[in-house]
């Protein structure tokens, strides 16, 4: 039986999407460079009055970040965040705005907003996906979606999650968020996998190119239906770049009890550290 995900925020041609893009390195990068796209067909089609967006990361640019990355050589010292949104800013006519520092647990606080519609994480580690979960299953935090983008060498993923929050009650329709289905992502007794290399030969070794531009893709394309028709059959997706198959995460309770369930038992039979 087919299932269908009913968007949670009202269609207003008066109110605009508001979006926090989580980290600005190579698919973050891809992500915000890909939304002025979605800012112009939302207007179009008159349901939203585009897109708000704020992008949050304290990297910078270094040499290596110019072969995979959206930067030239001239950006080498500058912030990520910044560069990307001026760039955005000058060239569609937007007022988006770059905050150069990481997300905290405390940020919604600290920026006095509680109620973002999307928030949009490029992360790569698991300590970085513990701490936005954290701060969007406080009690008073109002964000509608989690839309949650990683990956590894070859393979990557991206899943829509409704957090339970003040805005998200409990219930069996609920989209399961990244960290509910599959737990270790953000678990940081589990480790981190390798941190980038300052070699760019060995950071392609390490990473094909065009994973983060497909899963960015993806995912968009992922948001444009939900924000056009207003409904979902698939909150997720994982791609393989060595068969080339991209494999849909379908809207499916059940499914969601097997996978957590699945997931359990794998736990279970891991070594303790």
């Amino acid at each position: 039986m087919r299932i269908e995900h009913a968007l949670s925020i009202r269609a207003d041609a008066r109110r605009s999407i508001r979006i926090l893009v989580v980290g600005a390195g190579g698919t973050g990068s891809a992500i915000v460079m890909g939304l002025p796209y979605l800012d112009q067909a939302l207007r179009v089609w008159g349901r939203f009055a585009g897109l708000d967006v704020l992008l949050m990361d304290a990297d910078t640019v270094s040499e290596t970040n110019c072969i995979r990355q959206p930067f030239s050589i001239s950006d080498i010292g500058l912030s990520k965040a910044t560069v990307l949104i001026n760039r955005i800013n000058l060239f569609w006519g937007t007022n988006w705005k770059a905050e150069p520092r990481n997300f905290e647990e405390r940020t919604f606080e600290r920026i006095q907003d509680t109620s973002i519609d999307f928030l949009i994480g490029c992360v790569d580690s698991r300590a970085a996906r513990s701490v936005i979960a954290r701060s969007l299953a406080k009690s008073n935090n109002r964000t509608a979606y989690w839309l949650d983008l990683g990956n590894n060498s070859a393979s990557g993923q991206f899943v829509l999650g409704q957090p339970w929050n003040a805005r998200n009650r409990r219930s069996a329709e609920r989209l399961r968020t990244v960290n509910e289905l599959y737990p270790e992502i953000s678990d940081v007794k589990a480790g981190e996998d390798q941190l980038p290399s300052c070699s760019a030969v060995e950071a392609l070794e390490r990473q094909e190119p065009f994973i983060n531009q497909t899963l960015a893709a993806s995912a968009l394309t992922m948001l444009a239906r939900l924000l056009r028709y207003g409904k979902i059959e698939h909150h997720g997706g994982f791609f393989n770049a060595a068969t080339g198959k991209m494999t849909a995460l379908p809207v499916d309770p059940g499914l969601w009890r097997k996978t957590r369930l699945r997931n359990r038992k794998m736990q279970a039979k891991l070594p303790t550290r």
